[in-house]
């Protein structure tokens, strides 16, 4: 199970996140500005959280083979219809449509698969299973640049249609349902959402999202600015992934040592204050020193949010529960990359949308203070 979400989350985020390798081409093609091509990756996002609600339902009731299954198709359909377009707005559907669905019937019902297989060891095993979206970010951003440089960025986007579909096939085949908690009190998402912890936790998730989001789509042109060559500047991505991956594994046993709710606040602490290094960024090595940063804390939230839910509210029902906060991450993504690329167009700058996004984040990270471990107790 841990294996299937491992490869799952390579696959999906490798693709989504190698976005930053194709910015620039794509722009180039179509002479769009910042705006309008960064809402290809916020379109996507934001479709792949709304609709996680459903997908979560969807594999609580029928399980998350055939959902996953239908997530390898489309991803393969939209990537493919991606590479022959003709106007920007078109990538908005197949692009968006296609690789934001796939990451909706594949990560929710997945993540929420192993959540339900895990108990003791649940942090940790969420762990590794997310580590595969560093992983894979790790792998892919760089191999897509190179892709790009040799073959252009239409065939580069066939060559990864054919792969993620092959490996999204695998994790269908490997995921299995969960048993299901006997002793779990009777579920019902219409309570959990007005619990005064759902609400923190969806306030929080909707503004740190926005950070998530930032780099990934600005951070290699913000390096090809400052001189550096494409691959080096896709690259930082993979730097992202790489310390990602660290993050996501290191974190969950820290926070069974230190506690969940602690180590979450303090990982979403970390990721807004990295973007200082961003923000006076001139040089490679700073820049990296940014990507690591940020990866770690970065991976370190997006592996113990499912942990953190499930430990307030159990594991019936995870799936629709998660998906259901989700929705708020859907909001930062929509707005995020689309409102700092206007703020760069705007003023030729990268600063002012670097503070944003560092304000923001801070801000996730003050909601949950008065989040406390006992209130988490209180829903076991």
């Amino acid at each position: 199970m841990v294996a299937a979400g491992f490869l799952a989350t390579f696959t999906l985020f490798g693709v989504v996140y190698s976005f930053g390798a194709f910015f620039r081409p794509i722009a180039l093609q179509f002479g769009a500005n910042r705006s309008a091509t960064s809402a290809i990756f916020s379109i996507t996002s934001c479709v792949s959280f709304l609709l996680g609600p459903f997908t979560g339902h969807l594999a609580d009731r029928f399980g998350p083979r055939r959902i996953t299954a239908f997530g390898a198709a489309t991803i393969g359909i939209g990537l493919a219809a991606t590479s022959t377009i003709n106007h920007l707005w078109v990538a908005y559907i197949t692009y968006g449509l296609g690789v934001g669905i796939a990451i909706a019937c594949c990560y929710v019902p997945l993540i929420a698969a192993v959540s339900g297989w895990f108990l003791k060891r649940r942090n940790t095993a969420l762990g590794i299973a997310a580590s595969g979206i560093g992983v894979g970010t790790l792998v892919t951003a760089p191999v897509a640049a190179e892709l790009i440089r040799r073959l252009g960025w239409r065939e580069a986007y066939v060559t990864l249609a054919v792969i993620a579909t092959l490996l999204l096939l695998v994790c269908a085949w490997l995921i299995e349902p969960p048993p299901i908690e006997l002793d779990a009190p009777e579920f019902s998402v219409r309570r959990i959402i007005r619990t005064r912890p759902f609400r923190l936790m969806y306030g929080s998730c909707m503004l740190w999202t926005v950070a998530t989001s930032i780099p990934f789509v600005f951070l290699p042109a913000y390096a090809q600015g400052v001189g550096i060559k494409a691959v080096a500047a896709a690259a930082l991505v993979g730097f992202i992934g790489f310390a990602s991956t660290a993050g996501r594994i290191g974190l969950g046993p820290l926070a069974d040592r230190f506690g969940l709710i602690a180590t979450y606040r303090f990982a979403l602490l970390v990721l807004g204050l990295c973007f200082g290094l961003w923000l006076y960024g001139k040089s490679y090595g700073m820049l990296v020193a940014f990507a690591l940063v940020m990866g770690a804390s970065y991976g370190g939230a997006v592996a113990l949010t499912p942990a953190v839910v499930a430990e307030l509210f159990g594991t019936r029902g995870l799936g629709v529960i998660l998906g259901t906060l989700y929705t708020g991450c859907a909001i930062g993504t929509l707005l995020g990359p689309p409102f700092c690329g206007a703020l760069i167009d705007h003023t030729g700058s990268y600063r002012l949308a670097i503070l944003f996004t560092m304000a923001v984040t801070v801000a996730s990270y003050l909601i949950l203070r008065p989040l406390e471990q006992r209130e988490a107790q209180k829903y076991d």
